[in-house]
Protein backbone atom coordinates (compact mmCIF):
# COMPACT_ATOMS: atom_id res chain seq x y z
CA UNK A 1 0.00 0.00 0.00
CA UNK A 2 0.95 3.47 -0.85
CA UNK A 3 0.81 4.59 2.69
CA UNK A 4 2.56 8.17 2.46
CA UNK A 5 -0.08 8.65 -0.57
CA UNK A 6 -3.54 7.53 1.65
CA UNK A 7 -1.67 9.84 4.62
CA UNK A 8 -1.16 12.93 1.96
CA UNK A 9 -5.12 12.84 1.15
CA UNK A 10 -5.71 12.42 4.76
CA UNK A 11 -3.92 15.75 5.66
CA UNK A 12 -5.94 17.28 2.36
CA UNK A 13 -9.39 16.34 3.90
CA UNK A 14 -8.38 17.76 7.33
CA UNK A 15 -8.50 13.83 9.18
CA UNK A 16 -4.62 14.36 9.81
CA UNK A 17 -2.07 17.08 10.76
CA UNK A 18 1.53 17.65 10.94
CA UNK A 19 3.01 17.84 14.81
CA UNK A 20 6.28 20.10 14.90
CA UNK A 21 6.75 18.79 19.01
CA UNK A 22 10.03 18.05 19.31
CA UNK A 23 10.54 14.95 21.82
CA UNK A 24 11.84 17.75 24.59
CA UNK A 25 8.15 19.45 24.26
CA UNK A 26 6.32 16.14 24.34
CA UNK A 27 8.37 14.64 27.31
CA UNK A 28 7.84 18.21 29.15
CA UNK A 29 4.12 17.46 28.19
CA UNK A 30 3.62 14.51 29.90
CA UNK A 31 5.40 15.62 33.04
CA UNK A 32 3.42 18.35 33.68
CA UNK A 33 0.37 15.83 33.34
CA UNK A 34 1.92 13.97 35.37
CA UNK A 35 2.30 16.33 37.90
CA UNK A 36 -1.57 17.44 37.38
CA UNK A 37 -3.21 13.78 37.76
CA UNK A 38 -4.13 13.95 34.75
CA UNK A 39 -3.70 11.49 31.78
CA UNK A 40 -0.86 11.59 30.29
CA UNK A 41 -1.53 12.10 26.41
CA UNK A 42 -1.09 14.28 23.53
CA UNK A 43 -2.27 17.76 24.54
CA UNK A 44 -4.17 18.88 20.55
CA UNK A 45 -0.87 21.87 20.35
CA UNK A 46 -1.06 21.47 16.24
CA UNK A 47 -4.70 19.95 16.04
CA UNK A 48 -5.70 23.49 14.61
CA UNK A 49 -2.44 24.46 12.79
CA UNK A 50 0.38 26.14 13.63
CA UNK A 51 3.66 27.71 12.60
CA UNK A 52 6.38 25.20 11.28
CA UNK A 53 9.31 24.72 13.43
CA UNK A 54 12.54 26.03 10.70
CA UNK A 55 14.67 22.57 10.40
CA UNK A 56 12.18 20.46 12.14
CA UNK A 57 10.45 17.40 10.58
CA UNK A 58 7.12 16.63 11.57
CA UNK A 59 4.85 14.34 12.56
CA UNK A 60 1.52 13.05 11.48
CA UNK A 61 -1.45 12.65 13.95
CA UNK A 62 -4.55 11.67 13.31
CA UNK A 63 -7.32 13.91 14.01
CA UNK A 64 -9.31 11.66 16.20
CA UNK A 65 -12.98 12.98 17.16
CA UNK A 66 -13.33 14.40 20.22
CA UNK A 67 -16.86 13.56 21.12
CA UNK A 68 -18.92 10.48 21.21
CA UNK A 69 -17.64 7.23 22.02
CA UNK A 70 -16.31 3.76 19.74
CA UNK A 71 -18.08 0.48 20.55
CA UNK A 72 -17.78 -2.85 18.84
CA UNK A 73 -18.83 -6.54 20.05
CA UNK A 74 -16.07 -8.21 20.78
CA UNK A 75 -16.33 -11.92 20.15
CA UNK A 76 -14.82 -12.87 23.19
CA UNK A 77 -15.10 -9.82 25.64
CA UNK A 78 -18.44 -8.77 24.75
CA UNK A 79 -19.28 -5.27 24.03
CA UNK A 80 -16.78 -2.94 24.35
CA UNK A 81 -17.12 1.30 24.74
CA UNK A 82 -14.26 3.86 24.86
CA UNK A 83 -15.13 7.52 25.52
CA UNK A 84 -13.09 9.38 22.42
CA UNK A 85 -12.59 11.76 25.46
CA UNK A 86 -9.95 9.24 26.69
CA UNK A 87 -8.16 8.70 23.48
CA UNK A 88 -5.81 11.32 22.15
CA UNK A 89 -4.79 12.23 18.39
CA UNK A 90 -1.71 9.54 17.55
CA UNK A 91 1.15 9.74 15.63
CA UNK A 92 0.43 7.84 12.33
CA UNK A 93 3.59 8.49 10.45
CA UNK A 94 6.90 9.35 12.98
CA UNK A 95 9.28 12.13 12.10
CA UNK A 96 11.64 10.23 10.10
CA UNK A 97 9.08 8.76 7.81
CA UNK A 98 8.04 5.64 9.08
CA UNK A 99 3.97 4.82 8.72
CA UNK A 100 3.13 3.47 12.60
CA UNK A 101 1.81 0.12 13.42
CA UNK A 102 -1.96 1.21 14.22
CA UNK A 103 -1.75 3.26 11.15
CA UNK A 104 -0.68 0.44 8.82
CA UNK A 105 -2.37 -2.67 10.28
CA UNK A 106 -6.03 -0.81 9.10
CA UNK A 107 -4.72 -0.22 5.82
CA UNK A 108 -3.27 -4.06 4.77
CA UNK A 109 -6.02 -5.53 6.83
CA UNK A 110 -8.96 -3.56 4.27
CA UNK A 111 -6.94 -4.19 1.10
CA UNK A 112 -6.64 -7.89 1.80
CA UNK A 113 -10.33 -7.67 3.04
CA UNK A 114 -9.98 -9.26 5.98
CA UNK A 115 -13.16 -9.41 8.32
CA UNK A 116 -12.44 -10.49 11.74
CA UNK A 117 -9.06 -9.94 13.62
CA UNK A 118 -8.43 -12.60 16.31
CA UNK A 119 -5.67 -11.22 18.16
CA UNK A 120 -4.07 -11.12 22.46
CA UNK A 121 -6.06 -8.90 24.69
CA UNK A 122 -3.25 -6.79 24.92
CA UNK A 123 -4.23 -5.14 21.59
CA UNK A 124 -8.01 -3.50 23.00
CA UNK A 125 -6.47 -0.54 23.93
CA UNK A 126 -5.28 -0.21 20.09
CA UNK A 127 -8.87 -1.26 18.67
CA UNK A 128 -10.92 2.29 19.49
CA UNK A 129 -7.83 4.07 17.75
CA UNK A 130 -8.19 1.19 14.83
CA UNK A 131 -11.90 1.36 14.38
CA UNK A 132 -11.78 5.52 14.15
CA UNK A 133 -9.41 5.36 11.12
CA UNK A 134 -11.27 2.63 9.53
CA UNK A 135 -13.91 4.87 9.63
CA UNK A 136 -12.08 8.04 8.72
CA UNK A 137 -10.85 6.24 5.48
CA UNK A 138 -14.31 4.74 4.41
CA UNK A 139 -13.37 0.96 4.89
CA UNK A 140 -15.70 -1.77 6.22
CA UNK A 141 -14.73 -2.15 9.94
CA UNK A 142 -14.13 -5.88 10.45
CA UNK A 143 -15.15 -7.95 13.55
CA UNK A 144 -12.40 -8.35 16.36
CA UNK A 145 -11.69 -10.95 18.98
CA UNK A 146 -9.40 -10.51 21.51
CA UNK A 147 -8.18 -13.95 23.46
CA UNK A 148 -7.05 -13.81 26.43
CA UNK A 149 -3.03 -14.35 27.54
CA UNK A 150 -1.34 -17.30 28.08
CA UNK A 151 0.36 -17.78 31.31
CA UNK A 152 2.68 -20.21 32.89
CA UNK A 153 2.69 -22.51 35.70
CA UNK A 154 3.92 -19.53 37.79
CA UNK A 155 0.67 -17.41 37.20
CA UNK A 156 2.98 -15.00 35.00
CA UNK A 157 2.74 -14.00 31.27
CA UNK A 158 4.53 -16.96 29.07
CA UNK A 159 7.77 -15.89 27.45
CA UNK A 160 10.87 -17.55 26.94
CA UNK A 161 11.98 -17.98 30.49
CA UNK A 162 9.38 -20.67 31.18
CA UNK A 163 10.84 -22.39 28.44
CA UNK A 164 10.30 -23.21 24.59
CA UNK A 165 7.56 -20.90 23.11
CA UNK A 166 7.56 -21.15 19.39
CA UNK A 167 6.02 -24.30 18.21
CA UNK A 168 8.77 -25.59 16.07
CA UNK A 169 11.11 -25.47 19.56
CA UNK A 170 8.14 -27.99 20.62
CA UNK A 171 8.72 -30.58 17.41
CA UNK A 172 12.21 -30.16 18.16
CA UNK A 173 11.50 -31.40 21.77
CA UNK A 174 9.30 -34.51 19.96
CA UNK A 175 6.27 -33.43 20.26
CA UNK A 176 3.36 -34.76 17.64
CA UNK A 177 1.57 -32.22 15.53
CA UNK A 178 -1.57 -33.46 16.27
CA UNK A 179 -0.86 -33.35 19.97
CA UNK A 180 0.39 -29.41 20.04
CA UNK A 181 -2.88 -28.76 17.86
CA UNK A 182 -5.39 -30.46 20.55
CA UNK A 183 -4.10 -28.70 23.43
CA UNK A 184 -3.56 -25.36 22.08
CA UNK A 185 -7.24 -25.58 21.02
CA UNK A 186 -8.05 -26.32 24.66
CA UNK A 187 -6.45 -23.38 26.05
CA UNK A 188 -9.27 -21.45 26.63
CA UNK A 189 -12.02 -23.28 25.04
CA UNK A 190 -13.85 -26.15 25.62
CA UNK A 191 -16.17 -29.03 23.83
CA UNK A 192 -18.08 -30.40 27.41
CA UNK A 193 -15.47 -32.59 28.63
CA UNK A 194 -14.06 -34.08 26.10
CA UNK A 195 -10.41 -33.62 25.65
CA UNK A 196 -9.09 -35.51 22.77
CA UNK A 197 -9.89 -34.28 19.19
CA UNK A 198 -9.26 -35.19 16.15
CA UNK A 199 -8.35 -32.40 13.49
CA UNK A 200 -11.68 -32.81 12.33
CA UNK A 201 -13.43 -33.13 15.16
CA UNK A 202 -11.55 -29.39 15.69
CA UNK A 203 -13.26 -28.08 12.65
CA UNK A 204 -16.76 -29.08 13.33
CA UNK A 205 -16.88 -27.73 17.17
CA UNK A 206 -14.26 -24.92 17.58
CA UNK A 207 -16.13 -21.39 17.71
CA UNK A 208 -13.84 -18.52 18.13
CA UNK A 209 -17.41 -17.13 19.97
CA UNK A 210 -16.64 -20.01 22.53
CA UNK A 211 -13.77 -18.81 23.83
CA UNK A 212 -13.09 -17.96 27.39
CA UNK A 213 -12.06 -14.09 28.57
CA UNK A 214 -10.26 -15.53 31.31
CA UNK A 215 -6.56 -16.14 30.82
CA UNK A 216 -5.37 -19.87 30.61
CA UNK A 217 -2.53 -21.43 31.99
CA UNK A 218 0.38 -23.63 30.08
CA UNK A 219 0.59 -26.62 32.01
CA UNK A 220 3.65 -28.57 30.38
CA UNK A 221 2.64 -31.88 31.78
CA UNK A 222 -0.63 -31.50 30.37
CA UNK A 223 0.44 -31.66 26.79
CA UNK A 224 3.06 -34.52 27.65
CA UNK A 225 -0.42 -36.35 28.69
CA UNK A 226 -1.57 -35.81 25.56
CA UNK A 227 1.46 -36.26 23.40
CA UNK A 228 1.88 -39.93 25.22
CA UNK A 229 -1.96 -40.59 23.51
CA UNK A 230 -0.72 -39.52 20.56
CA UNK A 231 2.67 -41.66 20.84
CA UNK A 232 -0.04 -44.75 21.37
CA UNK A 233 -2.10 -44.19 18.78
CA UNK A 234 0.30 -43.87 15.88
CA UNK A 235 1.49 -47.01 14.16
CA UNK A 236 5.19 -47.24 14.37
CA UNK A 237 5.48 -46.71 10.33
CA UNK A 238 3.68 -43.39 11.04
CA UNK A 239 6.56 -42.46 14.11
CA UNK A 240 9.19 -43.92 12.24
CA UNK A 241 10.16 -40.49 10.10
CA UNK A 242 9.05 -38.30 13.35
CA UNK A 243 11.91 -40.52 15.18
CA UNK A 244 15.11 -40.68 13.19
CA UNK A 245 15.76 -37.21 13.54
CA UNK A 246 16.12 -37.05 17.51
CA UNK A 247 18.57 -40.33 16.51
CA UNK A 248 21.00 -37.85 14.43
CA UNK A 249 20.22 -35.50 16.92
CA UNK A 250 22.04 -37.57 19.48
CA UNK A 251 24.31 -38.04 17.63
CA UNK A 252 23.71 -41.81 17.06
CA UNK A 253 23.72 -44.15 13.98
CA UNK A 254 19.91 -45.90 13.69
CA UNK A 255 19.15 -48.60 11.68
CA UNK A 256 15.85 -48.00 10.32
CA UNK A 257 14.91 -51.32 10.17
CA UNK A 258 15.51 -51.84 13.92
CA UNK A 259 13.91 -48.87 15.00
CA UNK A 260 10.81 -49.73 13.40
CA UNK A 261 11.02 -53.56 15.76
CA UNK A 262 11.83 -51.75 18.27
CA UNK A 263 9.19 -48.89 18.18
CA UNK A 264 6.03 -51.14 20.13
CA UNK A 265 8.27 -51.55 22.99
CA UNK A 266 8.41 -48.40 24.03
CA UNK A 267 5.07 -46.36 22.90
CA UNK A 268 3.40 -46.89 26.29
CA UNK A 269 6.45 -45.52 28.09
CA UNK A 270 7.67 -42.47 26.13
CA UNK A 271 6.20 -39.26 25.85
CA UNK A 272 7.98 -37.60 24.00
CA UNK A 273 10.03 -38.80 20.77
CA UNK A 274 13.10 -37.44 21.99
CA UNK A 275 12.53 -39.38 25.23
CA UNK A 276 12.22 -42.37 23.20
CA UNK A 277 15.12 -41.59 20.82
CA UNK A 278 17.45 -41.44 24.13
CA UNK A 279 15.70 -44.96 25.81
CA UNK A 280 16.34 -46.51 22.07
CA UNK A 281 20.12 -45.33 21.78
CA UNK A 282 22.06 -47.95 23.95
CA UNK A 283 20.85 -50.60 20.97
CA UNK A 284 22.55 -48.59 18.71
CA UNK A 285 25.45 -47.71 20.67
CA UNK A 286 28.32 -50.54 21.50
CA UNK A 287 28.66 -51.45 25.44
CA UNK A 288 32.18 -49.72 27.14
CA UNK A 289 33.94 -50.62 30.07
CA UNK A 290 31.85 -50.75 33.15
CA UNK A 291 34.85 -49.30 36.05
CA UNK A 292 35.53 -51.79 38.44
CA UNK A 293 35.51 -49.49 41.35
CA UNK A 294 31.89 -48.65 40.37
CA UNK A 295 30.62 -51.89 39.69
CA UNK A 296 31.92 -53.39 43.04
CA UNK A 297 29.88 -50.73 44.33
CA UNK A 298 26.32 -51.72 42.52
CA UNK A 299 27.33 -55.16 42.70
CA UNK A 300 27.40 -55.52 46.43
CA UNK A 301 26.98 -58.21 48.06
CA UNK A 302 27.69 -60.86 44.84
CA UNK A 303 23.80 -61.60 43.95
CA UNK A 304 23.97 -59.51 40.71
CA UNK A 305 27.23 -60.29 40.13
CA UNK A 306 26.03 -64.32 40.17
CA UNK A 307 23.45 -63.64 37.60
CA UNK A 308 25.46 -61.83 35.47
CA UNK A 309 28.01 -64.08 34.98
CA UNK A 310 25.26 -66.73 34.70
CA UNK A 311 23.57 -64.76 31.69
CA UNK A 312 27.21 -64.74 30.01
CA UNK A 313 27.55 -68.58 30.47
CA UNK A 314 24.24 -68.81 28.83
CA UNK A 315 24.44 -66.61 25.74
CA UNK A 316 28.08 -67.86 25.21
CA UNK A 317 26.55 -71.58 25.23
CA UNK A 318 24.36 -70.44 22.46
CA UNK A 319 25.12 -71.61 18.96
CA UNK A 320 22.83 -69.05 17.19
CA UNK A 321 22.22 -65.56 18.73
CA UNK A 322 19.18 -63.93 18.02
CA UNK A 323 15.67 -62.37 20.02
CA UNK A 324 14.19 -65.78 20.29
CA UNK A 325 17.21 -67.94 21.63
CA UNK A 326 18.07 -65.03 23.61
CA UNK A 327 14.37 -64.94 25.13
CA UNK A 328 14.78 -68.57 25.66
CA UNK A 329 18.11 -68.25 27.58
Amino acid sequence: ADYDAIIEQMIARGQAYYCWCTPEELEAMREEQKRLGLPQRYNGKYRDGGEPVPGGTPAVRFKNPLEGSVSWHDKVRGVVTVNNSELDDWVIRRSDGAPTYNFCVVVDDAAAKVSLVIRGEDHVSNTPKQINLYRALGYDVPEFAHVPMILGDDGKRLSKRHGATNVLDYRREGYLPPAILNYLVRLGWAHGDQEIFSIDEMLQFFRIDDVHSAASTFNTEKLRWLNQHYIKESTPQALLPQLLPHFAALGVTADEATVLRAIPHYQERAKTLKEMAEHMAWIFVAPTAFPADAAKKAFKGGETAHLLQDLQTRIAALADVNAETLHDA
